[in-house]
């Protein structure tokens, strides 16, 4: 996969595929621009070599219709912003009246074509929607790592017809810190696994179970594995149809030699909300009518003692209902385990992003990454569509030739 450092665009015209969706507040006001930001090493790059940069991104999903409250101009807006320069939107994606933009355009301009996902063909891959977009330019630039799993018209159909297709700068770090995490770590590599099902990411443990040497578990996923276990949880959620499939895992990674952890107390509150009362108890021992919420004291001790020589880490998900105070504490013994760690640390996922960043410990974090679907998807060993594209291998996208050993049932 070439990067956008080993082509020549001094003076071209670029297609950059961007992920500009970003969070809005009831006034269309961005409230996160991380996302705009983390691009901007990319623009600058082209903008300095005298290029005519085109950016394109969704925003929402519009479902093929024009949804104005889910316009890009508050994107355009930060953007003129952070470049310092104007960033013209189009009114569309494709047409008569974005070519004719485009053909205005002098070097070092800046066109931010509208939602992509206002076109039905953006979801659907249609070819010829690729092909309208892939006109606009000399070069197309994927640098959307958070789409990278979506096999969409302007991540993989104009990627066919574009007469050269290269990554750009946060495409590359995205998979080069995925590699240094699992091609070849320092080890002990240790991976932590939270949110709320484990049938979203059943896939990519027991493909972890492959690379790391320890695997910790949270979140609600983790009520599945203690029912499992024939732990008394209450009225916690979990997942019935995978009990067995989560004793499999169990049991693949002590035949692996992989130390898999599952909470031994946890936050418990007698309804899921802020102001009920809460308790700890053994994870074993939930009192009948009482909900998990978060990992416990004891749980937050042993993880973090688990993390304690780790010399590369890897986390997606939160360990409990952290949104709501009562029920933070345990992701945020995690952020600060993860934070202060002398390790390679890998942060993936929109939750745990929050969490790191509400707990003001970005800076510590080796690389935050952008995609939550997409992270997930490099997890279970997956070959992601827009990496395909770009090496030209359109055969393997939607291939799958990994079978899961712990099969649900």
């Amino acid at each position: 996969m070439k990067n956008i450092k080993e082509i020549d665009i001094y003076g071209k015209t670029l297609l950059i595929r961007a992920d500009f969706n970003v969070p809005l507040d009831n006034n269309l006001n961005i409230t996160d621009d991380s996302r705009i930001r983390g691009v901007l090493p990319t623009i600058n790059y082209a903008l300095d070599e005298n290029a005519k940069v085109i950016l394109c991104s969704h925003m929402g999903r519009p479902k093929g219709q024009v949804v104005k409250a889910l316009s890009l101009a508050p994107v355009a807006k930060r953007l003129s912003r952070l470049l310092h320069k104007e960033v013209r939107l189009a009114p569309d994606c494709i047409g008569s009246e974005v070519e004719q933009l485009v053909k205005e355009m002098e070097s070092g301009d800046v066109l931010l074509l509208e939602n992509l996902r206002f076109h039905p063909g953006e979801t659907k891959n249609d070819d010829e929607f690729g092909r309208q977009l892939a006109s606009l330019a000399d070069i197309y630039v994927n640098d959307a790592f958070a789409v990278a799993h979506r096999a969409h018209g302007s991540v993989v159909a104009v990627a066919r017809h574009a007469p050269v297709k290269v990554a750009g700068f946060l495409m590359m770090n995205e998979t080069n810190y995925f590699n240094k995490a699992l091609a070849d770590p320092a080890r002990p590599l240790v991976s932590i696994m939270g949110g709320a099902k484990i049938a979203s990411k059943m896939r990519a443990i027991e493909n972890l179970l492959n690379y790391v040497d320890k695997l910790l578990i949270g979140g609600a996923m983790a009520n599945t594995f203690l029912k499992g276990m024939g732990s008394e949880i209450g009225n916690s959620m979990f997942e019935p149809d995978l009990v067995e499939a989560g004793g499999c895992l169990l049991r693949l990674a002590k035949e692996k030699g992989v130390n898999m952890f599952i909470p031994v107390d946890c936050v418990i509150a007698q309804r899921p909300e802020s102001n009920a009362e809460t308790k700890v108890c053994p994870a074993s021992e939930v009192p009948e009518g009482w909900y998990i919420m978060d990992i416990g004291p004891a749980t937050s001790l042993l993880y973090s003692e688990a993390l304690a020589n780790a010399k590369s880490i890897i986390w997606n998900g939160p360990m409990g209902a952290f949104e709501m105070d009562a029920f933070s504490r345990g992701t945020s013994a995690m952020v600060t385990a993860v934070a202060n760690s002398y390790s390679l640390t890998i942060v993936g996922g929109g939750d745990t992003d929050v969490a790191v960043h509400r707990a003001g410990e970005t800076s510590k974090i080796s690389y935050i990454s952008t995609g939550g679907g997409a992270f997930i998807a490099l997890w279970e060993g997956r070959d992601l569509p827009a990496i395909c594209a770009l090496e030209d291998r359109f055969d393997d996208i939607g291939r799958d030739n990994q079978k899961l050993i712990c099969t649900p049932t």
